[in-house]
């Protein structure tokens, strides 16, 4: 850009030499000479300073590596590579003989269970009714029992009731009234296993339920699936190939839709005058002769250049002589899916930056900026 500047001054000033007939002296180029220098020294630094250019720019997108949540073979591919596909659309799936067989044990355990339930409450129904049955029996040797010993008390030597007819009723008595202990310890018994329950659902048969929706889940995720609206590309994968659930393998690269936006590598000089809101222009190499506006939306608060990580080496020195460059994301007002580019075209970026602009350097900007995007047919000039 600065060359532009010097060429379009050097032509300038032949332009005025052969239109006015200036005579070529040791007065005059020394002048021209002199005159650009401080004209164009001014115009550069007014420029550099208020109006940050990124000699480096990219589009950044983010991209969703795509793992599998159940490990398997992969049977069928239904994405087509590079085709926009909505959230929920089926990208691959997995052999699912396993899940499906795990699925219907599950489900079969599940009714068991449940009938198992119907069972218990059946015996507690039994048990309450054998509680009953007890405590009647009970009661009527007790009721004889009194009977036998008022009598014999009575009677005294002349009792029709005799002493062993006493201890025997005595012995029905208790053994009638250990038969109630007994039913009702086997009703209590039945009682919590019935009444265990949780979310007013029987533990096992909630237990169950779990496990046949763990086997439905887990058949479930061998079809997988878009997570967002966007688009399959560079598909390698082949049915049979192995797919698993290591992060680190992924098997699938996904790009998800999104607005696009232009990424600027910006000196740290412009970092005071570099802020959210600025208008920008930027041109790409794809698409040469035209310059597209946005906005400064974002100056990424860190620079990638001065990061540390705890770990068991100790940093170089070396490592503080690289220089480092803030990241300003600037987000253009068209649409570049209009221009049918691809994620990641490159280009350069311009930050305008109006206050204190009494030399209207911005419009020399924008005039150089545009001359930039036409060199851009022949050659991309940065």
């Amino acid at each position: 850009m600065d060359l532009l500047i010097i060429l379009t001054y050097t032509a300038f000033c032949i332009s005025i030499f052969k239109i006015f007939k200036i005579p070529l002296n040791k007065w005059s180029i020394p002048t021209a000479v002199l005159g650009g220098v401080v004209l164009l020294s001014s115009i550069m630094i007014m420029m550099n300073y208020l109006h940050p250019y990124a000699k480096y720019g990219k589009e950044v997108f983010a991209s969703i590596p795509i793992t599998p949540l159940i490990g398997g073979n992969i049977q069928t591919i239904d994405v087509e590579p590079n085709q926009e596909v909505a959230q929920g659309d089926v990208l691959f799936t997995l052999y699912n003989d396993e899940q499906k067989l795990n699925l219907t044990k599950a489900e079969a355990a599940l009714e068991q269970a449940k009938n198992q339930v119907l069972q218990e409450d059946e015996s507690l129904n039994t048990a309450i009714g054998q509680v009953a049955q007890a405590e009647a029996d009970r009661d009527r040797t007790r009721t004889t029992y009194l009977r036998y010993k008022k009598g014999h008390e009575k009677g005294g030597d002349s009792s029709p009731f005799t002493q062993q007819e006493l201890d025997n009723r005595k012995k029905l008595y208790e053994a009638a009234e250990a038969k109630v202990d007994t039913a009702q310890a086997n009703e209590r018994k039945i009682r919590l296993a019935t009444e265990s329950n949780i979310f007013g659902e029987n533990t096992n048969v909630a237990q169950l339920k779990a496990a046949r929706d763990k086997a439905a889940l887990e058949l479930e995720r061998t079809i997988v699936r878009a997570p967002v609206r966007g688009t399959a590309t560079q598909v390698s994968m082949r049915p049979g190939m192995r797919a698993g659930i290591l992060a680190m393998r992924p098997v699938l690269t996904f790009v998800p839709k999104e607005k696009r936006r232009f990424a600027a590598r910006m000196w740290q000089n412009s970092l005071l005058r570099l802020k959210k809101g600025l208008d920008a222009e930027v041109l790409l190499d794809a698409v040469p002769g035209h310059i597209f506006k946005g906005k400064v939306v974002d100056v990424l608060p860190a620079m990638a250049e001065g990061e540390i990580q705890g770990s068991g080496s100790l940093i170089g020195a070396q490592r503080l002589a690289v220089h480092g460059f803030a990241i300003a994301i600037i987000e253009l007002d068209e649409d570049l899916n209009d221009y049918n580019l691809p994620k990641g075209v490159q280009g350069q970026a311009v930050a305008y930056n109006h206050e204190g602009d009494f030399l209207h350097t911005s419009m020399v900007r924008q005039i150089l900026l545009r001359m930039m995007s036409w060199i851009k047919y022949v050659y991309p000039i940065k």
